[in-house]
């Protein structure tokens, strides 16, 4: 079973890694140290849900709905390019606010709402959770063997997740700086918009 967890591991860290709309909003609120457990927290929740979800049945739901799947893609589209323009104004323009403590309590809410948007309405969430691993999951030979795979990619994601915010945080003294965040929001406002034009490339393919 040791084996099935560690290629789930590998798998789930592959999967994982590569920059994304998650990975730079998770580094994003590291930097600023805005809630950043709380944000890997609900990265890894929503993960694990996806993750099992995907490997104990939910790939079928999602190849038997190309309809779902094309609302999720535009959906995301839409909102990855909202969150691309605001991270880019900030960056453009003349001053780039730094966070003050009242500022933190005030967007709580407002930055589980942006996060589970860039979570739930990422289409390669679910072709990496439903897609890839449920179709790796549904062919391993028993449940047993399902379970320790789930863990192995679950393992991957709260690692990450967490190790990433806590960089960040740790890091931040140097870039909580005007220049520092002028850079980040360009990074994260170009990542946004690369993903929203490659899912509008497949949405239009698939139509």
């Amino acid at each position: 079973m040791l084996s099935m967890y560690l290629q789930g591991l590998a798998l789930g860290a592959s999967l994982i890694l590569p920059l994304g709309p998650q990975n730079a909003f998770v580094m994003n609120q590291g930097v600023k140290r805005q809630y950043h457990l709380m944000t890997a927290s609900l990265c890894s929740l929503s993960d694990i849900a996806l993750i099992c979800g995907g490997i104990f049945g939910g790939s079928a739901l999602l190849r038997q709905s190309p309809l779902l799947l094309m609302l999720i893609t535009w959906a995301g589209v839409a909102f990855l390019l909202w969150y691309g323009w605001n991270a880019l104004r900030i960056a453009f323009s003349g001053n780039v606010d730094l966070a003050s403590n009242s500022e933190l309590k005030q967007s709580r809410w407002r930055i589980i709402a942006t996060l589970l948007a860039v979570t739930w309405l990422n289409p390669h969430v679910y072709i990496d959770t439903f897609v890839v691993l449920g179709s790796l999951g549904s062919q391993l030979p028993t449940q047993t063997a399902r379970h320790w795979f789930a863990f192995g990619t679950v393992s991957a994601s709260v690692i990450w997740f967490f190790g990433l915010a806590l960089m960040a945080a740790w890091l931040s003294p140097r870039l909580r700086t005007v220049r520092a965040q002028r850079v980040i929001n360009l990074l994260v406002g170009a990542v946004m918009w690369v993903i929203a034009g490659q899912l509008a490339l497949q949405g239009i393919a698939n139509f």
